[in-house]
C-alpha cells in the first residue's frame, strides 16, 4: 500500500482557502497510486483555540470534504478536525479518517497540549482508534499524543502502522523527529508523521519535517521544510516480519 502525506502551509482560520489549496495535492497523491493520505492536525483552520468560530458539528463542512475526496478519488484520507459533539459544550480535536466507500472513523485526542492552553478550550478523547485499510491495521493519534509511549504501547499488538497529525512548532523540531523513529523503533510498526510548515496566527513557525518511518526506525520519506507530498510504500507483511525476527514486543512488562 502506499500512503502519502501532504505538508502544506495553512492559512490562519480560512477553511475555504486551505481546502482550496489542499484540493489538488489530494489530487496529486492519488494520482501518484496512494491509496491512504494523510493531512496536517486542524488542516483546515489551523491550531486556533478560537473554538467559537472553527468549531464544526460532525457532518460540517470540512468532514464533508474528506468524505468528498475520498470518494472522488477513491482513497483513503484523514486529518484533525475541530468537532463539537452533539450536545456537549466544548469541542474536540477530532482526527477524522473517510474511506472511497463512505466508511467514517473518528478518533478524539486523547492529550489535549495543555502548554499551550488546548486543554481550556478542546475536551480530551477516552479511547484508542485502529482502523484496518486493506489489511493495514493503522491506529490513528493526533500531535502532542506522540510523546505519551503508553497510548501507543497499549495498541502495539494491533497496529501495523501509526498516522501521527501535527501542528508542531520549529523550536522542538528535534522532539518531533526524533519521537517519531522511536515510536516506531520501540513498536516496530511504520510511522506516518505529517505536519504543516509556516507561521501560524500566533506567530509560530512550523518547520515541516513530515516523515514515513519503516518498522526498524528507517526513514522511508522525509518532506523537510518544503510544501510536499512525500508517499512511501508500507507493507503489514514487513511488521510481521520484523517482529517475528526480533521478538522484543513480548517482553514488555
Amino acid at each position: 500500500m502506499r500512503i502519502a502525506g501532504i505538508q502544506s502551509d495553512l492559512a490562519w482560520e480560512d477553511r475555504d482557502a486551505n481546502l482550496a489549496t489542499l484540493a489538488p495535492l489530494v489530487a496529486e497523491a492519488a494520482g501518484g497510486g496512494a491509496t491512504l493520505v494523510v493531512l496536517p492536525e486542524m488542516f483546515a483552520v489551523g491550531f486556533s483555540m478560537d473554538t467559537a468560530r472553527i468549531a464544526e458539528a460532525p457532518d460540517g463542512p470540512t468532514s464533508t470534504w474528506l468524505i468528498d475526496q475520498a470518494a472522488a478519488h477513491g482513497v483513503w484520507i484523514g486529518g484533525s478536525v475541530p468537532v463539537l459533539p452533539p450536545g456537549a459544550e466544548r469541542p474536540r480535536n477530532t482526527f477524522v479518517l473517510a474511506g472511497p466507500a463512505g466508511e467514517q472513523h473518528r478518533y478524539e485526542k486523547r492529550h489535549p497540549f495543555s502548554y499551550a492552553g488546548e486543554h481550556e478550550h478542546y475536551d480530551a478523547g477516552e479511547s484508542s482508534l485502529s482502523v484496518d485499510i486493506g489489511g493495514l491495521r493503522t491506529s490513528l493519534t493526533v500531535c502532542y499524543d506522540l510523546r505519551f509511549a503508553d497510548q501507543y504501547w497499549d495498541v502495539a499488538p494491533a497496529t501495523d502502522c501509526y498516522l501521527v497529525v501535527a501542528n508542531w512548532p520549529s523550536p522542538r523540531r528535534e522532539h518531533w523527529r526524533t519521537l517519531l523513529v522511536a515510536r516506531a523503533i520501540e513498536n516496530q510498526a511504520y510511522v506516518v508523521g505529517v505536519n504543516r510548515i509556516g507561521v501560524d496566527g500566533n506567530g509560530l513557525d512550523h518547520a515541516g519535517d513530515s516523515m514515513i518511518v519503516d518498522p526498524l526506525g528507517e526513514v522511508l520519506a522525509d518532506a523537510g521544510s518544503a510544501a510536499t507530498v512525500i508517499s512511501a510504500e508500507v507493507d503489514a507483511s514487513s511488521v510481521a516480519d520484523v517482529r517475528a525476527r526480533l521478538p522484543f514486543l513480548p517482553d514488555r512488562r
